[in-house]
Order: structure tokens, then sequence, then C-alpha cells
């Protein structure tokens, strides 16, 4: 096997490793046996190189995840199980492990410990110069998942402007998250040019038609994301701002909606 040929293969292994949660080892016996079909410890060893002494404790970790099946007989021989199974019971096992670590950080909410690092962060906040809270960011994705953590957190208003060239993914953020809000009594207003596909999709937001050369969101007076790009630009090299200041953006805010109803 020339040098081309080995890096590949170790790249191969490696994707294997990450992809299904395997050691090295793991990886190479379970590619060997793949290739076979069916073989003994000792044909995998020498195929995968993988010491002989370790080749027995790979395979029962192996048969234990799933990954391999034993064949009784002498002498024993292994099955290797079809990858598609596999990826189906590895894809299961990761959406267990999610729904877990989901439902143990919902709990800890509810815990004593989780109180006293609010207790923390209120005590620490005052000590910070609330206009320097801000921060650029840049890609659509980074923005609309600021965006989406400030509308979980809104509480009272919400006010989304745009553009006609940005009112769709401007608005993206906000859908899934308009029940949310409606339960908690937060008044959401979109200010954007008429769309009426847009505007069955925002069902129960107050819906303005509006025309507007920049877009930006308010939330509880107290947070604003301007979109510091123009819409056309690609999604990867969008820029926002976030600012979090009660006084500006409370002015903003004062200062739009005057603006809005001479309009």
């Amino acid at each position: 096997m020339n040098q081309s040929e080995t890096m590949a293969q170790q790249t191969f292994i490696n994707a294997l490793k990450q992809q299904f949660d395997l050691n090295i080892y793991e990886a190479k016996i379970w590619t060997a046996l793949l290739s076979r079909g069916v073989a003994s410890a000792a044909e995998l060893a020498e195929i995968s190189k993988v010491p002989r002494s370790r080749c027995y404790d790979v395979l029962e970790s192996l048969e234990k995840k799933g990954f391999i099946i034993m064949k009784i007989g002498k002498p024993i021989e292994y099955i290797a199980v079809k990858p598609d199974v596999i990826i189906d019971r590895v894809k299961k096992d990761r959406e267990d492990e999610a729904k877990a670590q989901v439902a143990l950080l919902d709990s800890v909410k509810k815990d004593e410990v989780f109180g006293e690092l609010e207790l923390l962060h209120r005590s620490g906040i005052k000590h910070v110069d609330i206009s320097t809270i801000s921060k650029s960011i840049v890609g659509r994705t980074a923005i609309n998942k600021q965006v989406k953590a400030l509308l979980r957190g809104a509480q009272s208003r919400v006010i989304l402007v745009s553009d006609a060239q940005g009112v769709e993914k401007n608005a993206k953020p906000l859908k899934s998250l308009i029940p949310q809000l409606r339960k908690k009594g937060a008044e959401v207003t979109v200010y954007a040019p008429h769309d009426k596909r847009l505007a069955k999709k925002l069902s129960g937001v107050k819906y303005v038609d509006f025309k507007s050369d920049s877009s930006f969101i308010l939330v509880d007076g107290k947070d604003v994301i301007f979109m510091a790009s123009s819409s056309g630009i690609v999604p990867e090299y969008e820029v926002a701002i976030w600012l979090e200041s009660p006084f500006f953006v409370h002015a903003l805010q004062a200062l739009f909606e005057m603006s809005a109803k001479g309009n």
C-alpha cells in the first residue's frame, strides 16, 4: 500500500470514529469485518493490524454496541451488521441522548443551584456599564440564533421592521415562537411591505403595511438588532449589530412609532 492509499485509509478510519463514536481499534476491526462479511478473531487481527491481545475485547465491545453478531461454532466467527441498520441505531441512540440532555437542562432550572446562579448574575450585572453590552454578529444563521434568543426572553413588546427584500428572512426566526409569545401576552408588531403569504404565516401578529429602507428588531424596549448589511448580500456575509441599552432602545422605539403614525 502506497503513502496516498495509507493516508486515504486513515482519513476514512478517522471519519468512522467521529461519526459512529468508535475508538481506533473498533473502527479498524469493524471495517475489516465489513470487507469479509464473516471472519474469526484471528483473521480480523491479521487484516486490521489490531494486536491480537486486544482483538477479543474490541469484538466484545462492538457486539455490545450492536455493530457485529457472534456466530456460534468452532472457531467462533463474527458477522457484520448492515451499515444502514447501524446508522438507524446510532441515530436513535443520539436522539435519546439529546432528549435526556434537554430534560436534564430543564430540571436544572428548578434546582436551587440555578437560583443561586441567577442571583450571582443579577448582582454582577449591576457593575456592568450597560452601554458597553453590544456585539457584531456575522452570518444569517448566527443572526437568527441571536434573534431567537432575544425573542424567547421577550415579555411585553416585540417590533420587527424590515425592508421589502429581507422581510421573509427577517421574519423567519419569529414564526415558530409566535405561540410562545402570545401565551406570555407579549405584543408583536411587524412593520413591512404587505405580503399576503407572509401575513398568513404570521397569524396572530399585528402586520402593518410599511415601507422601510432598513431592518431591525426591538425587544421589550431594551434590546435592538440592526441589520447592518443589505438584504441582497450572501447569507454567510450578512452582518448585524446587537445592542442592549434600555435608554437608547426606548428612545429609538418612541421615535420609530412616532414616524410610523405619521406615515
